[in-house]
């Protein structure tokens, strides 16, 4: 398996990252010896583009991957780091989450990741959601401030709409875009990855896998943990989920032509939609991730990726609309 790189606007990164959110939350207990293990077997296969968040596990998993990654450093490894910032939570009810781009907000949050990172620059650095009451300008505007005095090399907008992704490229240079895509999240390629290419902006789609769905791994509802909070995900309920294996089935079908994984027959596909491209699947252990690296090697005809583009998904990907492709407020006067 061999990895090549793409340029999101100028930054180069491996044509597939690693996201490492599942490391600290969200998808059962963590397990950190397997993380650690995990994010170093990355580094062997050629993976150099790794993502976390201030938010991941309420800031361990920028403490973990922040240690990965001065390591790797240290042993003369290249290593892009991405994190992002924006979204909070409110401490009187953990489970109410609002966003937050105000400009000094903006500039605290960077050096809270900093410090938490142990590093003293940010390869590339998202607003995790835009906020609907400050205008996008204002928010880039202060992350091009962190960029003039070095502590941010690049700057990413996630889950922007397409309004939103215009109105901040008129403002600074944007890297990369980073949005749910996948075989079963198509939602963004109608206007917002245009939107993407006419500014530069690279594409980092994350769930490239549809949370797991498109694995072939999940075959129940059953198969997720009490806390697994896909149990909450519309594709992933009652009829949804019956109509969404009827699919996988397709996906399988076509991996056994390529002597593949269904996985990596996903993420060929998303390869195969432009050289600005760069999935971060997500996983906390080795044995996936050897698994997605190995998508490199799969090699789809027309034929499979028209059959593959066809596939429509039930359900929504999301359990609030409300928290994608968000549009902020306009800008004073």
């Amino acid at each position: 398996m061999s990895l090549g790189t793409v340029k999101l606007n100028t930054l180069e990164v491996s044509s597939q990252g690693l996201g490492c959110m599942g490391m600290s939350m969200a998808y059962g207990p963590a397990d950190e010896t397997e993380a650690k293990r995990t994010l170093r077997r990355a580094l062997e296969l050629g993976v150099t583009f790794f993502d976390t968040a201030d938010v991941y596990g309420i800031g361990e998993n920028e403490k973990l991957v922040g240690e990965f990654v001065r390591s790797a450093r240290a042993a003369g490894e290249h290593v892009i780091l991405a994190t992002k910032f924006g979204i909070v939570y409110d401490p009187d009810a953990p489970g109410n989450r609002g966003a937050d781009g105000r400009p000094e907000y903006v500039k605290e949050a960077c050096d809270l990741s900093l410090l938490r990172l142990g590093l003293d620059h940010i390869d590339l650095y998202y607003n995790h959601r835009p906020d609907p009451r400050v205008p996008i300008e204002e928010t880039v505007g202060a992350m091009a401030e962190l960029v003039a005095a070095g502590k941010v090399r690049h700057i990413g907008l996630s889950e922007a709409s397409a309004a939103t992704v215009h109105r901040a490229a008129a403002v600074t240079r944007i890297a990369a875009l980073q949005s749910e895509w996948s075989l079963f999240s198509r939602d963004i390629e109608a206007e917002i990855v245009p939107a993407c290419r006419e500014h530069g902006i690279g594409l980092v789609p994350y769930s490239p896998l549809g949370r797991g769905m498109l694995t072939g791994a999940v075959t129940s509802v059953d198969d997720l943990g009490a806390d697994d909070f896909r149990r909450g995900v519309p594709r992933f309920q009652g009829d949804n989920f019956a109509a969404n294996m009827a699919l996988v089935d397709v996906v399988k079908e076509v991996a056994s032509a390529h002597g593949a994984t269904p996985g990596q027959v996903a993420l060929a596909w998303l390869a195969a939609q432009g050289a600005d491209v760069a999935p971060i699947p997500g996983t906390k252990r080795v044995r996936y991730l050897e698994q997605n690296v190995g998508a490199a090697d799969v090699a789809l005809t027309d034929e499979d990726l028209a059959r593959l583009g066809s596939l429509e998904p039930a359900g929504d990907r999301s359990a609030s609309a409300a928290w994608i492709n968000r549009d902020t407020a306009p800008t004073a006067g």
